[in-house]
């Protein structure tokens, strides 16, 4: 039983792990990397393996580092299942349709400024020829992967329909049990369940996007949200949120839902400016049998019209016209557009016309890797490149890791530790989906708390 680690080994994005026995070949997850473009180009043509040497795919969660480069797959002729959770399914139909309309204009934006020609990883065709061979599989219920390998999804807590993946596989007659974290979320976040660490784990991939900080409180963020919120309309100005169209933008809605009820906040526009983000809300409230209900706000809203994610404040902007039309506004107003990494999208218009106002803030409210817009934002660059163009950044960058839909440090240690104690056959623990200072400071921690931490770089193989 062998482990390849390909991709989110010693960086964040581009989520991918090749799980072999038996002479069967499983990727877990199969994402897009993110950054730099020269980079991530070479990087997200090259598949891991041969599409048709691939004999099944278990997918932990929609985010586009993990879902990304599934319809990739397809157009080289993979034509196995794709096993997910329902709301996964639901919400990468549209994540990787707009991922392949994305790429498409990025090629046509290429080609008229003459820059370089980039073909487009995947079509609209490819993504529905992936969204066929998805298989919608319910939590805490095994099902089979390959002969030998059974599979079970539990909760991660990260967005909604996230999984924590456990494989039962079984090779002579020997059963071992890997467990791949997928993206742990955190305990007390709005909407979605607190992570369940499973049992039994003999061999784990976990995540350590944050190991070497912890965040703020959740509950914190709230009121910190309220803050910078009203400083912002109190100098006539506007907060530009670049946030995740999957998970940050409907918990950031419920949020600001609760400030506008509460009177914490100043009645003033709240913009979706996202179809993606639209479509992705629509997606939660067909899976409300996820939220959680033990949040107060989430019970207190349960069965009537006024829905979480409806309240008279709030609009969706849907063509480009209407999202043209909010720079004509006058006063302030809060505007939500992805990408979450200020990589692409709305938000780069946004930016565009509103970085430079020292009225405005722009608030980050997710990891932002190395090498995006979002990451030169946060380190608060004097000049943004937008579009082609220079712009001064002299709007307030206010950064909130509270939202954050990742474990920190302790979060991360604890949900490991919680494994541990139902797990006494636990070996090693590979640390993925982390840059290395932060992988390298959890590893340290852990070790010297008697775990057999590794930190595998792109191409390692390991027994389990």
């Amino acid at each position: 039983m062998q482990i390849e680690f390909h991709g989110a080994a010693r960086e964040v994005t581009g989520s991918c792990h090749i799980v072999r026995l038996g002479g069967r070949t499983i990727l877990l997850d199969c994402g897009l990397f993110q950054g730099r473009r020269a980079d991530t180009q070479v990087k997200n043509a090259r598949l891991p393996v041969e599409a048709g040497q691939i004999d099944a795919v278990v997918l932990s969660h929609a985010h586009i580092d993990h879902a990304g480069r599934l319809p990739l797959l397809t157009r080289r002729g993979y034509r196995n299942a794709i096993h997910t959770t329902a709301a996964t399914r639901d919400l990468c139909a549209v994540m990787l349709a707009d991922a392949a309309h994305i790429q498409s204009k990025d090629a046509e934006f290429l080609a008229r400024r003459k820059r370089a020609h980039a073909e487009p990883l995947y079509s609209a065709s490819d993504v529905a020829r992936t969204m066929e061979l998805m298989r919608s599989e319910p939590y805490a219920a095994a099902f089979d992967v390959v002969p030998g390998v059974r599979a079970t999804f539990v909760e991660a807590g990260h967005i909604l329909g996230s999984a924590t993946v456990v494989l039962d596989c079984t090779e002579r007659g020997a059963t071992r049990r890997l467990v791949f974290s997928g993206d742990i979320g955190r305990a007390g976040l709005p909407i979605i369940r607190d992570p369940a660490p499973p049992a039994r784990a003999q061999t784990v991939i976990m995540e350590s996007t944050y190991g070497n900080r912890d965040h703020a409180s959740v509950q914190d963020a709230t009121a910190e949200l309220g803050r910078i919120v009203r400083e912002a309309a109190a100098r006539g100005g506007r907060v530009l949120i670049p946030a995740f169209a999957v998970g940050r933008t409907q918990e950031l809605v419920y949020d600001l839902h609760r400030l506008v009820d509460d009177g914490a906040i100043p009645q003033l526009p709240i913009v979706i400016d996202s179809p993606l983000a639209s479509e992705a809300t629509r997606a939660f409230e067909r899976h409300a049998e996820l939220y959680d209900p033990a949040e107060p706000f989430v019970h207190a809203h349960d069965g009537k019209n006024d829905h979480l994610f409806r309240f008279p404040l709030l609009r969706h902007t849907e063509s480009v016209e209407e999202s043209k039309a909010l720079n004509a506004q006058l006063g302030p107003m809060v505007v939500i557009a992805a990408s979450g990494m200020a990589e692409s999208g709305r938000i780069l218009h946004h930016l565009l016309n509103g970085a430079s106002d020292p009225r405005n803030t722009v608030l980050v409210v997710g990891f932002m890797a190395e090498h995006t817009l979002g990451r030169r934002i946060v380190e608060r660059q004097p000049i943004l490149k937008v579009y082609g163009e220079d712009v001064p950044l002299r709007a307030r960058v206010e950064v909130l890791n509270g939202y954050s839909a990742h474990a920190g440090r302790a979060e991360l240690t604890g949900w490991l530790d919680a494994v541990r104690r139902t797990s006494p056959a636990l070996g090693d623990v590979w640390l993925v989906h982390g840059e290395p200072d932060a992988q390298d400071a959890l590893a340290r921690s852990l070790n010297t708390s008697g775990y057999h931490v590794h930190c595998p770089p792109p191409g390692e193989r390991a027994e389990f």
